[in-house]
């Protein structure tokens, strides 16, 4: 696996600053083996589909309306193409609450490691009644054609990320064209986040039809819901029952999706036109929610988390001691209790950077590093060179100054850096709050590495080692001193954290990976290139009688399902 460029990152900013092959299971089934999540994992009120009435139109609000849906593009990576896409494309596995992948029969009746030497091997058995909406068969063909324009050999395909698909060394028919066998160069445990979504050969033919087919049209679909219309101008999209649909009969007979400004959202629900939408991390807006006619809050884990990156490269933070000082100084429970005041979310520190609070396999491995330890911090800068003098922290006669790099226009983050900022001042260490353009927070200041602190959120899955493996990875060295960081935006790794990485995604024994993603995130504490601060609550603003649809975290929604109570 080779580490990729940031993407999408901007838009989680955007959200979260303004706060600071398993058995299939049913959601909510209980695991005797499986600890308690110690936050609410999913918040959708599940209804068996006999309890749901069969008909209705929901409306759901969206804040941005895309121009590419094609998801597996670069500009297709965003929450509004998910949540419509969702309905709409096939997949091979789908997530649970805590983050345990399982079959999607739908579309694929068998999948299973076949060989493991001298590669691994993955059969795939195809659902026989799959079809796309154009009468074609879901086949072999639609696999190797997404392997082939993912697997970043040609960058004219504008991919969201090839990581996964880079490690595919063949897709091939098997004993028919319904038979996908796909053969890996290294071992790969999370070989269940590939092909999902799928899309159809024609669309990964050519660069021309991956990155062009699906801007303001969705051509193609194979879901429980159809395309009726996708009104750019008007910035709507409606989905209808699909009579095809080989699966269970979708209850709603119509989904509209439309975009509203987010601070007129809650506006339209009280209007009635809007039934479902996200809500911000922000307080008055839950307020205002909670007063609305028939809303309903539904709050539970997402799948983004808070952090503190540290620079690695900066001349005060190059020395490990200096960054694990400032995370023993930094109170991240007092943090998170600032960041969502008002939110009614417990007070529950995120201690891994590999699997969140909610996710199998979770363990707090944080120590001494993420506890609030002011005299820790104070011996690590006095190793370190940094002596009181007065009130500051000085070295060959310059005081310890640190950058606080924030987007400017967003309160909270200015509050949350501020805050910060106090904590280190009892340790003897300055911070030098910057507020920068927030369309310049990234391109012109973390990825160049302009900064010494920032903090924003990023996207966890139910894949932790493909998912986050480009922000721990080490940097590659090239000519003298060049260092490429591509994703680690901490600018510090090690060779040790990248072997840990390696063994946790290619062990095939999944009883033993937790122990390993477990082993890699104690080295991750001890570099220090991100401090963990809390898995954000997901806030989903709902009519009462709605069933099967809210804060549903790593559970992946069952289109088909969702309706109104009986």
């Amino acid at each position: 696996m080779r580490p990729r460029r940031p993407v999408a990152l901007a838009l989680l900013a955007a959200v979260w600053a303004a706060a600071a092959c398993g058995a299939q299971r049913g959601p909510g089934e209980q695991d005797g083996a499986l600890a308690p999540s110690p936050v609410k994992a999913y918040d959708i009120n599940p209804l068996p589909r006999d309890k749901v009435k069969d008909g209705g139109t929901l409306r759901w609000g969206l804040v941005d309306f895309p121009t590419q849906w094609n998801r597996n593009h670069v500009d297709g990576d965003g929450n509004a193409v998910e949540a419509v896409t969702d309905a709409l494309m096939p997949r091979t596995f789908r997530s649970d609450e805590r983050g345990r992948p399982s079959l999607d029969t739908d579309y694929v009746t068998n999948a299973r490691i076949t060989a493991t030497s001298p590669r691994q091997v993955i059969t795939y058995s195809i659902n026989p009644k799959a079809r796309w909406s154009d009468g074609k068969p879901i086949t072999w063909n639609d696999f190797a054609a997404q392997w082939k324009a993912m697997s970043g050999r040609d960058h004219d395909y504008r991919v969201d990320a090839a990581i996964a698909y880079e490690n595919i060394q063949s897709v091939a028919r098997g004993s028919s064209d319904r038979e996908v066998v796909v053969t890996l160069a290294q071992p790969f445990n999370e070989w269940q986040s590939l092909f999902t979504p799928l899309y159809p050969s024609a669309t990964n033919a050519t660069p021309a039809a991956f990155n062009s087919d699906w801007i303001n049209r969705i051509p193609v679909t194979a879901g429980p819901f159809r395309v009726e219309r996708l009104d750019a101008k008007g910035r709507t999209v409606t989905l209808a029952r699909d009579p095809a649909w080989w699966g269970n009969r979708p209850k709603l007979d119509r989904m509209v999706f439309r975009t509203v400004r987010p601070d007129q959202m809650v506006r339209a629900f009280t209007k009635g036109d809007v039934d479902v939408f996200e809500v911000g991390p922000s307080p008055d807006d839950y307020a205002r929610v909670r007063e609305a006619w028939d809303a309903v809050v539904r709050q539970a884990a997402g799948t983004q988390y808070r952090q503190f990156t540290l620079n690695g490269e900066s001349p005060v933070l190059s020395d490990v001691r200096v960054r694990q000082a400032v995370a023993a100084a930094l109170d991240r429970r007092a943090l998170m209790q600032a960041d969502l005041k008002g939110l009614g979310w417990p007070t529950v520190t995120l201690d891994n950077h590999f699997l969140m609070n909610s996710q199998y396999g979770y363990q707090a491995n944080a120590r001494e590093i993420g506890g609030y330890d002011p005299a820790l911090a104070g011996r690590l800068l006095d190793q370190a060179g940094w002596k009181m003098s007065g009130k500051a922290r000085t070295k060959n006669g310059k005081p310890l100054t640190l950058r606080f790099v924030v987007p400017d226009g967003i309160p909270p983050s200015l509050a949350e850096a501020q805050a910060a900022g106090r904590m280190l001042q009892r340790v003897g260490v300055r911070t030098e709050v910057r507020k920068v353009s927030f369309n310049d927070f990234f391109g012109k200041y973390l990825i160049p590495g302009d900064f010494d602190l920032a903090a924003f959120a990023y996207p966890s899955t139910p894949y932790p080692v493909s998912g986050s493996f480009d922000v721990y990875a080490d940097g590659e060295r090239g000519k003298g001193d060049d260092v490429e960081w591509y994703s680690n935006l901490g600018r510090s790794g090690s060779k040790q954290i990248d072997q840990a990485m390696y063994r946790a995604g290619s062990l095939l024994d999944p009883a033993r990976v937790p122990g390993l993603l477990n082993d890699a995130d104690r080295l991750v504490w001890k570099e220090v290139n991100v401090l963990p601060l809390y898995q954000c609550p997901q806030g989903v603003v709902v009519r009462s009688a709605l069933a099967n649809i809210g804060a549903g975290g790593f559970y992946d929604l069952r289109y088909e399902d969702i309706g109104y109570a009986s």
